[in-house]
């Protein structure tokens, strides 16, 4: 049983409803991320088809993670350090972060390359493929971080300053 509210109205019809879906799941931020995604695939896709494989092993795959790995920590530090407010960065993580490098990375693949190399008893080459990856990539997202941290806010000049 509902109570009446001072109006006489009911309680439940008096809260205002929220039908706006989250940020996440609005159709320009999906839009964004695929937008992004397919760039970020394609790129891959080029350089995949531009770079030989050594040994059997796809080279593109360890370059475009570490790559990827780099621009996180640059895009996300730098958005910060440039003072971009908090809608310009929202929209820049969804296309650069989620989209572009999630679409330009490929983990799956790296996963895929790994297991192939132990399956054929190339235990060494294996496991320095994927840790040295895993390990050269998270030094790129650092030295990204550095990078990006160096950024500077752009100042405006002062009104009459140029006089």
């Amino acid at each position: 049983m509902s109570h009446p509210t001072p109006a006489g109205g009911d309680r439940a019809a008096a809260q205002p409803r929220t039908s706006a879906r989250p940020a996440y799941l609005q159709a320009s931020s999906i839009a964004l991320v695929l937008l992004g995604g397919g760039v970020g695939a394609g790129v891959r896709e080029g350089l995949s088809l531009l770079v030989p494989e050594a040994d059997g092993v796809q080279v593109v795959v360890p370059v475009v993670n570490v790559l990827g790995a780099f621009l996180l920590g640059y895009l996300y530090e730098a958005l910060v350090a440039a003072g971009a407010g908090p809608s310009t960065t929202a929209r820049l993580r969804l296309l650069v972060g989620a989209g572009f490098c999630g679409g330009l990375t490929t983990y799956s693949s790296l996963t895929t390359a790994t297991a192939l190399l132990l399956e054929d008893s190339r235990w060494g080459f294996g496991v320095a493929y994927a840790l040295g990856t895993v390990v050269v990539g998270a030094a790129a997202t650092m030295t990204g971080i550095v990078v990006g941290s160096r950024q500077r806010p752009r100042r405006t000049p002062a009104r009459g300053a140029d006089r």
